[in-house]
């Protein structure tokens, strides 16, 4: 292998992964030189990161492909700073982050939050999945007595729906506001859910201190379309607070 010209070890290395780039580096010297060559990482880069420079926040500073690369698997702000790009270290896969500010918010007697993003701003030939980060104050209320619907469309095309609960732990104060606020009604809500059937999701906890409902998943294709992507709870008229959105993660589901 070592006997072979430095561009057709090249060429080898671009029909690999990032990861196998990395290994190679360890198999010779002429491995190593080219594993880090500019020719091998713009490979692994999306084909658009021209545009993700130009459209980062602060500007991307970089001095190889392959520093670019890993600044990526970082994460970078785009989009004047409402969503956050990060490659998957291992695939060179896509992932965004919809600040809150990126998302429409409605919360009062009704609850509604819906994020929008292209398909060509993805990797295409991909299964994505779709999760809403948040947390539940201590003092959060009227959130899980009626199951909220999550849904995932894709142009005209609803991919997936299903109910999730905005569930926490009930401590004595949320107990009693529930009970100060909607008295009797709150019995009245949970029998018409009981009677609905069926189980919801429920967020799961993070590492990083936050938690996260899965909204839904989709396949994207080459074709440019607008994913659609929320939840909502209108049909109970209770008022509801308490929650704090950190925004919308689509990333690539394995």
């Amino acid at each position: 292998m070592n006997a072979l010209p430095e561009d057709c070890l090249s060429s080898i290395l671009c029909f690999t992964s990032p990861q196998d780039a990395c290994r190679s580096s360890a198999v010779s010297p002429e491995f190593h030189s080219v594993a880090q060559s500019d020719t091998v990482w713009q490979n692994f880069l999306p084909s658009d990161y021209r545009r993700i420079i130009a459209d980062s926040v602060p500007a991307l500073q970089f001095s190889t492909k392959k520093e670019l690369y890993r600044k990526l698997c970082d994460s970078v702000l785009v989009d004047g700073g409402r969503k956050r790009l990060k490659l998957e270290k291992l695939s060179g896969k896509k992932c965004f982050e919809l600040s809150a500010r990126d998302l429409s918010i409605t919360t009062m007697s009704w609850l509604e939050i819906q994020g929008k993003i292209n398909t060509q701003m993805l990797t295409p030939n991909t299964k994505y999945g779709a999760y809403l980060v948040l947390k539940l104050s201590n003092r959060a209320f009227g959130l899980d007595l009626m199951p909220s619907d999550v849904s995932v469309q894709v142009g005209n095309k609803e991919e997936c729906q299903n109910t999730a609960y905005l569930r926490r732990q009930k401590n004595s104060h949320v107990e009693f506001m529930e009970t100060l606020m909607y008295g009797h009604r709150t019995e009245a809500l949970k029998s018409m859910v009981a009677g609905g059937g069926g189980e919801g999701r429920l967020p799961a906890e993070r590492e990083d201190g936050w938690l996260e409902l899965e909204i839904g998943d989709f396949f994207n294709r080459e074709k440019s379309e607008e994913v659609k992507m929320g939840l909502k709870e209108v049909k109970g008229h209770h008022l509801k607070g308490g929650l704090i959105v950190h925004g919308i993660e689509i990333r690539p589901k394995h």
